[in-house]
């Protein structure tokens, strides 16, 4: 299969599930929103912005259920596909391989369902990216997060 056609696929299946990736979004602080070293991409956390908020706030288990916090998971996972959209030059087929997603929940102290919510992010991943997609990851629960998100995540990609 050429470039171009992985890419459309992936392009394809991202329509197909009604997705429509976002201008990566610029750093909130002083950082960068991704690092590509050799043939590895390190994504910054991404929150899970939409239309340019913060789109679900709050704390899993105080007043965010894991309906909530899975959606929130699966918009950081499409601001982490725009970030890597934005680093190789439009081209998601240069993806080998999701090597690891790290989950950050902001969740109350008895609350034990991050990895539930993790799952919001897992899935999407792996059904555009196929293989690819299949990935290590952790799913730590926060005290808080920057600007109230309830869930950050951040990527490491193998790219080529």
């Amino acid at each position: 299969m050429s470039a171009a056609s992985a890419s459309d696929q992936i392009d394809a299946k991202i329509a197909e599930l009604g997705i429509t990736l976002p201008v990566a979004a610029a750093p909130a602080a002083n950082y960068v929103p991704y690092v590509l070293s050799g043939n590895q991409l390190f994504i910054s956390g991404q929150l899970p912005m939409e239309a340019g908020k913060v789109a679900v706030t709050g704390k899993l288990g105080a007043g965010v259920d894991v309906s909530a916090g899975q959606r929130a998971a699966e918009l950081c996972a499409i601001n982490i596909l725009a970030q890597a959209k934005a680093a190789l030059d439009g081209d998601l087929s240069r993806i080998r391989r999701v090597v690891k997603l790290n989950g950050f929940i902001a969740s109350t102290p008895d609350f034990v369902e991050q990895h539930l919510v993790m799952n919001g992010a897992s899935n999407l991943i792996a059904t555009v990216l196929g293989d690819a997609g299949r990935h290590a990851r952790a799913a730590v629960g926060m005290a808080a997060l920057p600007f109230d998100a309830a869930v950050e995540i951040d990527a490491v990609l193998e790219v080529a």
